[in-house]
């Protein structure tokens, strides 16, 4: 596809911009109506290449053209609940024409400036509101275009930081298996998915991983007959850190990255105590925590920030998705005044950047969305519906395929077992025919979610933020048709 002069083109006919629309299950493309399923998917594909997707023959991808609230529709008027906020995302709902309308004023004040060496009126302001919700001396706000950005950003803080204090050798990372970070060469070193660095060996050298939190699979020593120890556990899991500082020499580790529930594996929440354990070991070694906040920051388990959730100040955070609901493209990572202090001395430079972080537009839409946050109380919203949320979803126990329903907030998951009693999993080849006809199934039963297989098999749910009893009671109902009908064919 090339564009000039406003016009795009497909296959050298031209595309008139804003063309391209659907109502009524019909799309249309200037102006010439495109029956369901006929040339729309064909045509607008032929140069399209999808993220983490399959193509070839006979592959053809859902196209999404419309949301408003929690619903989503796609080019044949078909409406699906979007449970899981887009990618963890629009946290205030599909449709806010207010934050349309706020980006188009910012772009005819100021569509653009770099923040290389100057300043811009949102960035500033958006800054300040983030520093304002960040716990501790959590005040010095860099910006990016996305979370990949913000982690790698915040390892090169991490490692200039040390070289700047006078220990030049701390420069590696800790992280936990199945963790994922993000997919440039410093983000994949640190997320803990070996078949996701395969194909871009070798990655950046110094990522190092540690045993995870989720408390169904932990060794059989914690969770005995009925003497079931999650605490216990979790020192354990905490440990594990130290462990592996030790071994790799506490005068080489500069960080921990951890996220306040994973994602990968499906939403494995932390057990009691366990970010109070992690804090002490990385005072003990001089090892900054970074809070990998990019899916589980602004509500999504609760508060602003999800280290406040459970009871820890990091040393930086990394943000991003439902800082603008995803209305526009946005991260940060947020330093402690104590990191910022060697860069503050007039003439320290740190020598990184891009170009569109910290976007005046994207900036200003980030502005409008936290104020909705704020005007319409939807971090005290998600505490207060997050129980009945998880209430809802635990009435799955009762299917046999279900092992266990996992996380916190309004970011759940709910793993699928072989045989409930022994935990048993699928063997790849199962899984993978198993979670690709329940992904299916699920879409076309009107629930658009996500299914996992990086680490056991797991479906994730995360609505957006306004979602209520109504909209769990869907997901529910929908995820017991479908589980009951695969588990009757197992």
């Amino acid at each position: 596809m090339t564009a000039s002069a406003g016009t795009a083109r497909v296959r050298n006919r031209a595309i008139e911009p804003s063309a391209v629309t659907a109502s009524a299950g019909t799309a249309r493309v200037r102006n010439r109506a495109i029956e369901p399923g006929a040339t729309l998917a064909n045509e607008m594909t032929d140069n399209l290449w999808l993220h983490f997707a399959r193509h070839g023959p006979g592959i053809t991808p859902p196209i999404i053209t419309r949301g408003e609230g929690v619903t989503i529709w796609d080019d044949r008027g078909k409406s699906y609940l979007d449970g899981l906020s887009g990618l963890f995302t629009v946290q205030v709902g599909h449709g806010r024409t207010e934050l349309a309308e706020v980006a188009a004023r910012q772009a005819s004040t100021l569509a653009f400036f770099p923040l290389w060496g100057y300043a811009t009126p949102t960035a500033i302001e958006l800054a300040e509101r983030l520093a304002s919700y960040a716990p501790g001396d959590l005040s010095r706000v860099f910006f990016t275009t996305g979370g990949t950005e913000a982690v790698e950003t915040a390892w090169k803080v991490a490692k200039q930081y040390f070289k700047l204090t006078g220990k030049p050798g701390k420069h590696k990372v800790i992280s936990r298996s199945i963790a994922y970070h993000g997919t440039t060469h410093g983000a994949l070193a640190i997320t803990g998915l070996p078949r996701f660095k395969a194909p871009f060996e070798p990655v950046t050298p110094g990522g190092f991983r540690v045993p995870n939190t989720n408390f169904y699979r932990a060794p059989e020593l914690f969770r005995a007959g009925q003497h079931t120890d999650i605490k216990a556990f979790g020192q354990w899991a905490a440990d594990r850190i130290a462990e592996a500082i030790e071994f790799e020499g506490p005068e080489t580790v500069a960080a921990v990255f951890l996220e306040p529930v994973q994602n990968a594996g499906g939403s494995i929440p932390p057990p009691p105590g366990y970010f109070e354990r992690v804090r002490e070991i990385c005072d003990t070694y001089d090892v900054l925590l970074v809070s990998d906040e990019v899916i589980c920051a602004f509500g999504r388990i609760g508060s602003m920030f999800a280290c406040d959730d459970f009871g820890y100040v990091p040393d930086m955070i990394t943000c991003a998705k439902g800082m603008t609901s995803g209305y526009s493209p946005i991260g940060a990572m947020i330093a402690s005044e104590r990191l910022f202090e060697p860069f503050n001395d007039g003439s320290t430079m740190f020598a990184h950047g891009y170009t569109f972080g910290g976007h005046p537009v994207s900036a200003a839409v980030g502005l409008a969305n936290l104020d909705i946050f704020e005007r319409e109380g939807l971090n005290d919203h998600v505490k207060n519906h997050a129980p009945s949320f998880r209430a809802t979803l635990e009435k799955l126990y009762d299917l046999p395929i279900v092992g266990d329903v996992r996380g916190e907030g309004f970011f759940y998951g709910v793993e699928l077992v072989k045989d409930k009693a022994t935990k048993q999993i699928f063997t790849d080849t199962e899984r993978r025919s198993l979670l690709g006809h329940v992904s299916s199934a699920l879409f076309q039963a009107g629930l658009y979610c996500r299914t996992d297989d990086r680490g056991d098999s797991v479906i994730q749910l995360a609505p957006p933020l306004i979602s209520g009893q109504t909209e769990f009671d869907t997901i529910e109902a929908i995820l017991r048709s479908v589980l009951t009908d695969v588990g009757s064919r197992l």
